[in-house]
């Protein structure tokens, strides 16, 4: 179904019999001649035809579409609209027509990517990274110039640096080394500072106030970027599914449960409330690792039932085709996926996009995409890896401690040099400088929903078993399970894999 027609198109437009036939040829079906001729004496002007259509093939099991197939629907659908609430003189709403998805990708590399990794790129890049997390800062102190304090000599300052270095010092004290453009200091935290200094990750961006004390300056406070508290959230009329980690090709991808959850949004399984909220998902946005991809790690072609690439993204693109056409998807990239390794990660080149259906939209990684309003930052959570690494608190149980992690830094990879690969871009496309409704990852196959200051932070879980490299890691996934981003915000978690 196009979602983006026009719901004025009157429908004896487009009432022929060629038409008739070809839409319901598109999605496999046969149908009867006498059927063909109740679509075309049809004359309900309230009646989207492109609705009908997609609700006639949902509903139907046969091959064949018959005249009491149609006349069924068609009266359930006379009587939604009768029940129908006017919104002003002449104007109807029903619950098909409602929402209209419109899918805007705001901030993405894409086609935009000029660093060559030379000396000069790097620095161009810390440097956009530094102002970008200062100009925010900024809102909270009042900085000054590191390289200004040994000439104005105050007892206290308030400064912003980017952390080069922190270690513990034989009193049990941590010292941090911050640079700004004009200079270097060395910051003590002690008392209840030490542990906020001992989870500092590497270079990030930071305001410490103080005592000054020679060259150095004993903190009494330090200061995140942290995103504000948000109060307010969209009130929509439609749904959002956030999925990623598919990994088709694996030989662990969880084909069954997989087909159940494109049944559900096809409304074929569930109760009366499941195909309720099957009907508004508008929107699926897959955050990264489509495919299990090729020498990802040691000997993975072992855990390979497509061992090529290529019929790995085929795969995916003929169960993607099964999903609703009135649903958009968005498909970003992993770690897994057949771009480049380091991030931010462009979208799937076109011998492999083009494979895909036409409501897939690609993006690439991380991406900021607004969903009929609702803005959304796309990160696969390849970062994640080293966050869980440096703060013993975190493990990969819990994803959302790590995506707090990343929101109160205001950077999505806020440590350089791990396991997360850098593309030095002249502008650090990696900073969270907006605020976003809902932030959602993936990479680590957990499942995890929560708002954190009103931003809904969601970790998708996966669509892959457990496979023997997972248990070299000791990563116990949780597949199967789906978040939903219901009308007025409502979260719901929807199990597709009885062992989760």
């Amino acid at each position: 179904m196009n979602v983006e027609m026009n719901s004025e198109l009157k429908t004896e437009v487009n009432l022929n019999s060629r038409y008739i036939i070809s839409r319901f040829a598109e999605r496999g079906f046969n149908i009867h001649p006498d059927a063909v001729k109740v679509l075309e004496g049809l004359k309900d002007k309230d009646l989207d035809l492109n609705i009908l259509i997609d609700r006639v093939c949902r509903t139907h099991n046969g091959a064949v579409i018959t005249p009491d197939c149609i006349l069924n629907v068609i009266n359930l659908m006379r009587n939604k609209t009768q029940e129908s609430k006017p919104l002003s003189s002449g104007t109807y709403v029903t619950s098909e027509t409602s929402e209209r998805i419109e899918v805007k990708v705001e901030k993405d590399i894409t086609g935009n990517s000029s660093c060559e990794g030379g000396i000069e790129d790097f620095v161009l890049h810390f440097n956009s990274r530094f102002e970008k997390l200062s100009r925010i800062l900024k809102r909270r102190v009042k900085p000054i110039p590191i390289g200004s304090l040994s000439r104005i000599k105050p007892n206290e300052a308030e400064i912003i640096g980017i952390v080069c270095e922190v270690r513990e010092t034989s009193s049990g004290n941590y010292l941090i080394e911050l640079e700004d453009k004009t200079g270097r200091i060395n910051v003590i935290a002690t008392g209840k500072l030490r542990e906020i200094a001992s989870e500092l990750l590497g270079e990030e961006v930071i305001a410490v106030s103080g005592i000054l004390k020679g060259r150095n300056m004993i903190a009494n406070r330090i200061v995140f970027p942290d995103i504000p508290q948000n109060g307010k959230r969209p009130n929509k009329d439609f749904a959002i599914v956030f999925t990623s980690d598919i990994h088709f090709g694996s030989n662990a991808f969880l084909e069954n449960s997989w087909n159940v959850f494109v049944r559900w949004l096809n409304c074929e399984v569930g109760n009366e409330y499941m195909r309720e909220l099957a009907e508004k998902v508008k929107c699926i946005l897959v955050a990264g690792d489509i495919v299990d991809g090729v020498g990802i790690y040691p000997e993975q072609d072992k855990e390979l039932r497509i061992i090529d690439i290529y019929g790995q993204y085929e795969e995916a693109a003929e169960h993607l085709e099964n999903i609703p056409k009135r649903i958009k998807i968005i498909l970003s990239p992993g770690n897994h996926d057949a771009v480049r390794q380091a991030e931010p990660q462009p979208s799937l080149p076109k011998e492999f996009a083009s494979l895909f259906p036409k409501n897939v939209i690609h993006v690439g990684n991380p991406a900021w995409v607004d969903v009929n309003g609702i803005k959304v930052l796309i990160y696969h959570g390849r970062s994640f890896d080293d966050i869980i690494m440096k703060i013993p608190r975190l493990d990969y149980s819990n994803p959302i401690g790590a995506i707090e992690e990343i929101l109160k830094r205001r950077h999505l990879v806020p440590i350089y040099g791990g396991r997360s690969p850098l593309a030095p871009e002249k502008e650090d496309l990696l900073v969270i400088d907006e605020v976003p409704d809902v932030i959602h990852t993936g990479h680590v196959h957990t499942y995890g929903a929560k708002y954190y200051k009103g931003v809904l932070a969601i970790n998708s879980s996966a669509w892959q078993a457990q496979t023997e490299f997972q248990k070299k890691v000791n990563l116990n996934p949780m597949p199967g399970n789906v978040p939903v981003y219901g009308p007025n915000g409502k979260i719901h978690r929807l199990r597709f894999y009885k062992g989760s």
